[in-house]
């Protein structure tokens, strides 16, 4: 009898001291010294592989080789534009929870636009960095205000607060761009963020982290590092007959800056000139100083030197302005691919070197993707257009409509892409109701040659919407306080390209999934190399990060964790 029980006993024993065992192991691993998150702007998920056989072995290649990569990944909100996205990868929530609906929106209390990450209460550190000449070819920039700048309009705690919170602020936090909300929203609450101002020529921060530069970063700034590439030019790094695009280099859809031009090489003048620190931005060589900065920021903050995880963004943003400005099939683009391997690889020997990349956590991905322009599409006879600039409260759909609703003065307040906002003073002043107004503007913007789909923001919070894939979509993009009143959804490749007077080949901010496809690779120790074909969410990446460190998800996540990365 007893003899029995220590037979069925011992394979018992032995499972349960195994699975112990392996629990101990799985619930404890080894965690990190570092991660390093890259976020290159506007990479749709196409690119690297469109590319791949002439990538080097050590960027791009080496990341897709090594890690697990998701070849069906997406945002699922409507308005991709790059602070909705950069949010999104750090909170792992819609825009609907943390609240960076678009790149701007307008504050009915304060009756004036707001750029996303403005804060007046928190100045820049450096003089001369407050007027941003970007405001004036930058399409992503358009009314921005530029001053005070902190991450207080991010509604939730993003995966790199989690890490401060689970450390008791001992992880190393930092977030490194040209652009302010590349860096900004990725470095979190309680993180530091640097990035680039081109008036002022230098990485910049506000008091919101800082009192003062940190020596070192005063110590770049003044090695002017730009001053180089005065007088010279962004040329091919390959014969031109190895391209894809090497016969596509003067196309008329592409944006001509000045004696920039729309060949190559690409000129950036004397580094007097007042669009030089831009103009180097609308290159491969913006990214290469984004790097240059971060290694710099790697050595003198001792990233990884310790037993604490600590957290690296760099969000790189030349693909985002080469796209806008010559789109994604141009030699342009090309070579910036070629280029973008070669300075990750820079990057990640880099990390190699100082704190082992046995030891660092690697995940990358984009904001959101981009469409072709019209012309290139065109060329190949396939649709889509430029939409012209509207004066939305003097169309003649919606001048019949104050007429026959008996309103005579303003009724849309003002236009940020994607939204309409209605002056709701005039509309309480009439005997209709918001929402019959919002329903009725909707129903008449709908005729309007190249718009797809109009949403009545009532229609989103009182859930009488459609359950189909672009509604929920816009519903995902719904913040009440911020969103406007109707929802707007040019036709697939068709797009509003002119602003302020500047046409630009693209403009990214749609649903189309030309612009929501992006690529999500995981690399480093345990995650097994391999391609995943399902589809995934952009927001599933912050509560995975947050499982391989064995921390809570961000407050607001609504993402699911990535099973394939732990499949050892």
């Amino acid at each position: 009898m007893n003899f029995t029980k220590k037979i069925i006993c011992f394979p018992i024993m032995v499972a349960l001291a195994f699975s112990s065992s392996l629990y101990a192991e799985n619930a404890s691993p080894k965690k990190p010294k570092l991660i390093l998150q890259i976020t290159v702007d506007q990479l749709r998920g196409d690119l690297p592989f469109r590319f791949y056989d002439r990538l080097g072995e050590k960027g791009l290649k080496y990341l897709l080789k090594t890690g697990t990569v998701y070849r069906d990944a997406h945002h699922t909100h409507a308005n991709t534009e790059t602070i909705v996205g950069h949010a999104t990868l750090a909170t792992g929530a819609h825009p609907a929870t943390h609240g960076l609906i678009g790149n701007i929106w307008y504050d009915r209390d304060k009756g004036t636009a707001v750029y996303n990450i403005e804060d007046p209460k928190y100045k820049l550190l450096s003089s001369g960095a407050d007027v941003d000449q970007s405001t004036e070819i930058d399409p992503t920039q358009k009314a921005a205000t530029v001053g005070g700048r902190s991450p207080n309009n991010i509604a939730v705690s993003t995966f790199s607060d989690e890490m401060v919170i689970s450390t008791n602020g001992q992880a190393k936090v930092f977030g490194v761009s040209v652009k302010d909300r590349g860096a900004i929203s990725m470095a979190g609450h309680g993180g530091k963020a640097f990035w680039f101002s081109k008036s002022a020529g230098e990485f910049i921060t506000s008091n919101y982290y800082y009192k003062e530069y940190p020596q070192w970063v005063n110590t770049w700034n003044h090695k002017k590092y730009l001053s180089s590439y005065s007088n010279k030019s962004w040329s091919l790094m390959n014969d031109q007959s190895t391209y894809l695009f090497g016969d596509d280099d003067n196309n008329p859809w592409e944006l001509k800056l000045g004696k920039y031009g729309i060949v190559f090489p690409h000129a950036f003048g004397d580094q007097t000139s007042k669009y030089f620190n831009t103009l180097i931005t609308v290159s491969p060589i913006g990214d290469e100083m984004t790097v240059d900065f971060a290694k710099d920021l790697i050595i003198n903050e001792k990233i990884g030197q310790d037993s604490i995880t600590d957290y690296l963004s760099v969000s790189l943003s030349a693909t985002d302005y080469i796209g806008h400005f010559f789109g994604a099939s141009s030699l342009e683009m090309e070579d910036n691919i070629l280029r973008l391997d070669k300075t990750l690889a820079d990057l990640l020997q880099f990390v190699e070197k100082h704190v082992g990349l046995e030891n660092t956590i690697i995940v990358l991905s984009a904001d959101h993707g981009g469409p072709e322009t019209p012309g290139y599409l065109n060329h190949h006879h396939i649709p889509g257009d430029h939409v012209a600039n509207k004066d939305w409260d003097k169309l003649p759909v919606i001048e019949k409509l104050k007429s026959d609703l008996g309103i005579k003065d303003q009724l849309i307040k003002a236009y940020h892409q994607p939204y309409v906002y209605l002056n709701h003073k005039t509309i309480l002043k009439s005997k209709h109701t918001i929402e019959s107004i919002q329903n009725k503007v909707a129903t008449v913007l709908a005729t309007i040659e190249d718009v797809y789909l109009t949403v009545a923001s009532n229609r989103l919070e009182q859930g009488t919407h459609p359950d189909t894939k672009i509604y929920r979509s816009v519903l995902n993009n719904n913040f009440p306080s911020r969103s406007g009143d109707i929802y707007i959804i040019y036709k697939a490749h068709d797009f509003n390209n002119n602003l302020d007077g500047l046409k630009v080949a693209v403009m990214h901010g749609s649903p189309w999934t030309y612009d929501t496809f992006v690529p999500i690779i995981f690399s480093g120790p345990g995650i097994p190399a391999q391609d995943i074909y399902r589809q995934v969410e952009t927001i599933d990446i912050a509560p995975s990060l947050s499982a391989l460190l064995s921390i809570k998800p961000p407050s607001g996540n609504e993402g699911q964790i990535l099973q394939e990365i732990f499949n050892k």
